[in-house]
């Protein structure tokens, strides 16, 4: 039995505007950083130490976008819940997810206790 998240149409169109914001929000700063990334060419450094720091900077730069990338997913996945009336609803408990949480963090596919459980088995807790 699917549950249905009780939001107004003003809800609705409110977390989408939230999730499509963030949504193009990451994509210019995706963007920003592959063109960032792409200015920064190894070969071009003069000395070792240098050539060292300009690869860290890629590198930095480039794990930045995964975490992006992540945060992208879930806004998709939130977009398509709320399209097809599950969102709101916590992935593992199937509980509401608290609104205020949801304007915090629009794409929270978690209720507060099951994301606090999910992040302790993740540290090993």
């Amino acid at each position: 039995m699917t549950r249905k998240f009780k939001l107004t149409k003003k809800e609705k169109e409110e977390f989408k505007k939230l999730l499509l914001e963030r949504k193009d929000s990451i994509i210019k700063k995706l963007s920003q950083f592959y063109n960032e990334s792409k200015e920064i060419e190894t070969d071009t450094a003069p000395d070792l130490v240098d050539r060292a720091e300009t690869s860290y900077t890629k590198e930095f730069l480039l794990s930045l976008t995964d975490s992006e990338r992540e945060q992208l997913t879930l806004i998709d996945q939130a977009l398509d819940r709320l399209q097809k009336g599950g969102y709101g609803l916590c992935l593992i408990c199937g509980q509401e997810i608290n609104k205020k949480r949801l304007r915090i963090i629009p794409w929270a596919p978690y209720c507060i206790e099951c994301q606090e459980k999910k992040e302790g088995k993740a540290k090993g807790q």
